[in-house]
């Protein structure tokens, strides 16, 4: 999973990433201090996981991975090239969803590229310029499929989805539609256009807001209206507090947590979030040689799942002997877990579950 951290200058983005992945990418009171996209990759918290590794003690102990990428500041005329805007768009293009940090703090020793905290103002500069972008590829779509219509009827479904697409960017919406058939779907996928990505807006508080509760941020309340509106997820967050949280270990981290009255960190429930967005998964292999999580889409069948192992996995795949986390740690033990009959023997049209423990018995 590859997420874009993007956002206006001095939003916090760069603040964010180093918490989240202890990068050490710069982060500085001035616009474009980020230029090159900033990459860290993150291990996916999953306390399942840990269990296993504390019952089995493998010799490699592998969780899932999450891509983060911080991309530049945008600013208003990105897509027709203001401030490298052009460069910072392609990289949008290579994530799979978008963290859009937007700033719901007031600070004057902090600079703000428009002079003022308007969160709602900075989400619609942001989206806008997603949308200008995209407009360029769709027109380009359309005047193709129109030349290639007339010697190609197959061009008509493209046409036809560019043309509404096109509708609905004119009108300064974005291009995230959710009543597409699987083809549709296909072209949409292949289009790779910036406002059609999954998004989750980061409201990045201050320290003090954040302790004061959410419903007393005024900027909060406003992005979280506007997201509703969108049908976009919001997160609130608080990037001075991760980066608290970076230098902590374990123990410490769990108690900062728990004089907050917080469950999770930010990033962990970043990470819960865009799973739940990309509707992704977990399921676990567990012995002594490894203990490791392997992400997949939800819905995903045994032998394609088998698949994500190794190819011929898939390929020869004969059944998959399955039994749910839960199950699993009644007993602590596999032969334990048989016995009582709560270890089953799944076939190619099983769909796997979140925290499946899976064995898969293949020939090739």
């Amino acid at each position: 999973m590859k997420l874009g951290i993007v956002g206006l200058p001095n939003v916090g983005k760069s603040t964010l990433f180093n918490a989240i992945t202890n990068a050490g990418a710069q982060s500085a009171n001035y616009a474009f201090c980020t230029i090159e996209p900033n990459v860290g990759v993150v291990a996916v918290p999953d306390a399942r996981l840990d269990a296993l590794a504390e019952i089995y003690h493998p010799v490699k102990f592998t969780p899932a991975t999450v891509e983060f990428v911080d991309i530049a500041g945008l600013v208003r005329g990105a897509a027709q090239g203001e401030g490298l805007g052009n460069k910072f768009l392609s990289h949008i293009r290579e994530v799979d969803a978008i963290v859009h940090v937007v700033r719901c703090f007031e600070n004057d020793d902090i600079i703000h590229v428009d002079g003022s905290v308007d969160a709602v103002r900075d989400m619609e500069t942001i989206n806008l310029e997603l949308i200008f972008s995209d407009m360029e590829i769709v027109q380009r779509r359309i005047d193709k499929d129109t030349k290639l219509l007339k010697g190609d009827k197959s061009y008509q479904t493209d046409l036809n989805l560019m043309k509404r697409i096109m509708e609905r960017l004119e009108n300064g919406k974005s291009a995230r539609l959710d009543d597409l058939s699987e083809e549709e779907e296909k072209i949409l996928n292949e289009a790779c256009l910036l406002s059609a990505k999954p998004v989750i807006y980061a409201c990045n508080m201050s320290e003090e807001d954040y302790a004061a509760g959410l419903e007393q941020n005024q900027n909060y309340l406003k992005v979280k209206e506007k997201a509703a509106e969108e049908g976009a997820a919001v997160l609130p967050i608080c990037a001075e507090l991760e980066a608290q949280l970076a230098d902590m270990d374990k123990e410490e981290k769990a108690m900062f947590l728990a004089e907050l009255g917080v469950e999770q960190s930010g990033l962990d429930r970043l990470i819960s979030a865009c799973y739940s967005l990309l509707g992704l998964i977990s399921y676990l292999t567990a012995g002594q040689p490894e203990v490791r999580a392997w992400t997949i889409q939800k819905g995903t069948k045994a032998p394609q799942a088998a698949g994500k192992i190794h190819s011929d996995f898939e390929r020869g795949f004969i059944r998959a002997e399955v039994i749910a986390f839960d199950d699993f740690m009644q007993f602590k033990s596999m032969p334990a877990a048989k016995e009582k009959g709560l270890v089953r023997s799944e076939g190619k049209e099983y769909v796997m579950q979140d925290g499946d423990i899976v064995l898969f018995r293949f020939n090739v």
